[in-house]
């Protein structure tokens, strides 16, 4: 079975519907699971305090802000390449997920930040460049509408989608590039060196943004079966014009 079977939209449909009950219950369990531990069953930090529990919220979402995009990247080449539908849609679909958790990321890192750094934000380089990105999300919804033929509001977004690729990957990697910025860096994939992140914060870490990520997948198959409903209504109507 080849996976270009599932740019057919009738078996897209067919697949995700199936899939998407378990996707739901996975979901639930693995948040409700990942933010009772990690708010409630964990000891307060020796330096931040209760404080360090943001990280249960803003890490997970952080890190799903950058990779929406990377996903959308991916959907947007495949559009560029093959021209299957499903995938610009899918890509279309992603974008509001991908901003939402790129607003709850910049709110809990300010909330996070004001206590740590004394200030709420801080043009420190990851910052910038996440705010960037969340621009780039905006210019990107923004623009599907704004264009009345779909296939060239698919062509202009996947475009978009690519000049801003960059500014996820510095979203990600601003930390090694520019060594003076207030943002420190990634402890997640750091065990077993110096100043690992601990094991009372990693495990419900890991769980936290299992569920993120299995909340991300959800809602974009729910938003790219919508999507492919209004395709097919916009295209019944048109018919029914010409009728």
């Amino acid at each position: 079975m080849s996976i270009w079977e599932y740019a057919n939209p009738k078996k897209f449909m067919q697949t995700s519907g199936a899939v998407l009950p378990w996707l739901v219950g996975l979901t639930v369990a693995s948040l409700t699971l990942g933010l009772v531990w990690g708010f409630f069953f964990t000891p307060d930090d020796y330096k931040q305090g209760a404080t360090v529990k943001i990280l249960f919220i803003h890490v997970p979402t952080a890190m799903m802000a950058i990779n929406a995009w990377a996903m959308m990247l991916v959907a947007s080449l495949i559009w560029i390449v093959r021209r299957h539908h499903v995938s610009a849609l899918a890509a279309k679909a992603a974008a509001p997920v991908g901003l939402c958790f790129t607003a709850i990321a910049l709110v809990t890192g300010a909330f996070w930040g004001q206590p740590m750094w004394g200030t709420w934000w801080a043009w420190d380089p990851r910052l910038t460049s996440f705010l960037i990105l969340a621009l780039f999300y905006l210019g990107y919804i923004a623009l599907w509408p704004a264009i009345e033929n779909p296939d060239t509001a698919a062509d202009l977004t996947s475009v978009l989608c690519v000049v801003g690729s960059v500014f996820a990957g510095l979203s990600r990697y601003a930390v090694k590039f520019w060594n003076q910025g207030l943002h420190q860096d990634s402890t997640i994939l750091k065990v077993g060196e110096r100043d690992p992140l601990d094991a009372a914060y990693y495990q419900p870490l890991v769980v936290c943004i299992l569920g993120v990520v299995l909340l991300f997948v959800t809602l974009v198959l729910l938003r790219t079966r919508t999507e492919i409903r209004a395709r097919r209504l916009a295209a019944l109507m048109a018919r029914e014009k010409l009728a």
